[in-house]
């Protein structure tokens, strides 16, 4: 009876053992995860797959990459670890889709990406997988910039003279890295191009120019196809606006409005404005704008509710025009609904708080309404 019970154990022991094998051998690595999302993308581009992703080109995805890395950011300040899990993917993502279009092109692969990335982790961090000594962070720090200068003097050998041209160290523009936000480096490029004499006498002639570039701007829009430039909402088609442009016009129109953005950046500059800064105010407010819109064409029909930008961005400012944190009696931070209102605002027949101040943009918002 004992060995029967000892042979049964066994038997179990070892059935016990290859269920654990065949988990674990059913679980797939990381690779062959990396490798499901790179044949995912390779779908998406072929033929059959999205007709979005089929059409999207390299310049196309670079604000998405942008906005990406910016998610992430946030993500990491408020500690949302499960949504940066999501945020990561999405930025994975896009490099992803770079390496799939420039396999499309023949340039390069994700493989190559992958060889590059390793090769250079091995290359810069000798005191690892060499026998460079490096006991501190300074000491690594110091390495890498060495490292990194080298490169840099072997690219320009291998490049010849006009690599050394076009990086040359008393440029007015040197150290201005094209790597940073766009509004940002035209503000640095502004302000280098000024201490050397070149800026405008007053801040009129900057207005006279923003007018020169918006007329420029709607002449050539007059080659626009026919019905002309259409909302978002109204496209039909992703990406295409319902209305399909040669290249040749979207490049024109690309350079105007950046000629646009250009002069604004320096009316910013002029009056000693952060044009990032203040850019991403105003997003701020025309966010809190449309929850409010939102949470008011959920109750009443939505035409009733549908106010200019301009008046709806006014109401997260204080009477005074300036920027109020607490901003407790206005409904941008606060659409009161019957029994909520504070006590700087009173009731309306419609049930919302309207502020009491009279100077106040945010008293006459729903006038009308």
């Amino acid at each position: 009876m004992a060995l029967n019970t000892w042979h049964f154990v066994l038997q179990r022991a070892r059935a016990k053992s290859q269920e654990q094998e065949a988990s674990r051998v059913s679980v797939p690595t990381t690779g062959e995860r990396f490798e499901r999302a790179v044949s995912i993308m390779a779908r998406l581009r072929g033929p059959g797959g999205c007709p979005w992703d089929r059409e999207q080109t390299f310049d196309t995805i670079k604000p998405y990459t942008l906005e990406e890395a910016y998610e992430v950011v946030e993500a990491i300040d408020a500690r949302d670890w499960d949504e940066l899990t999501g945020e990561l993917g999405d930025l994975l993502l896009q490099v992803l889709f770079y390496s799939e279009m420039a396999a499309e092109e023949k340039r390069f692969s994700i493989d190559d990406v992958l060889d590059r990335l390793s090769n250079k982790l091995v290359d810069r961090h000798p005191h690892v997988f060499g026998d460079v000594k490096a006991d501190t962070p300074g000491e690594v720090l110091r390495n890498w910039q060495a490292l990194k200068a080298e490169e840099k003097k072997k690219r320009q050998q291998e490049a010849g003279d006009n690599a050394k041209k076009e990086d040359h160290p008393e440029s007015v523009l040197a150290g201005v890295s094209s790597a940073m936000p766009s509004l940002m480096e035209a503000y640095k490029i502004s302000s280098r191009v000024a201490h050397v004499g070149f800026d405008w006498p007053n801040i009129e002639g900057l207005f006279e120019k923003l007018n020169e570039e918006t007329e420029e701007l709607r002449q050539n829009l007059a080659d626009y196809p026919a019905p002309g430039p259409q909302p978002e909402s109204a496209a039909g088609v992703a990406g295409a606006r319902g209305v399909r442009i040669s290249p040749e016009l979207r490049s024109r129109l690309e350079d105007e409005v950046g000629d646009l953005f250009f002069v604004l950046v320096n009316i910013a500059r002029y009056l000693s404005l952060d044009p990032e800064s203040a850019l991403r105010k105003t997003n701020r407010n025309s966010a809190a704008a449309l929850n409010i819109w939102r949470r008011g064409s959920a109750s009443r029909d939505a035409s009733r509710w549908k106010l200019r930008w301009t008046r709806w961005s006014r109401c997260g400012r204080n009477p005074n025009g300036r920027n109020n944190r607490e901003r407790r009696h206005h409904p941008v931070t606060q659409l009161h609904r019957r029994g909520r209102i504070s006590r700087l605002c009173r009731p309306t027949k419609r049930g919302l708080g309207i502020c009491r101040q009279r100077a106040c943009p945010a008293a006459n918002v729903f006038a009308g309404a």
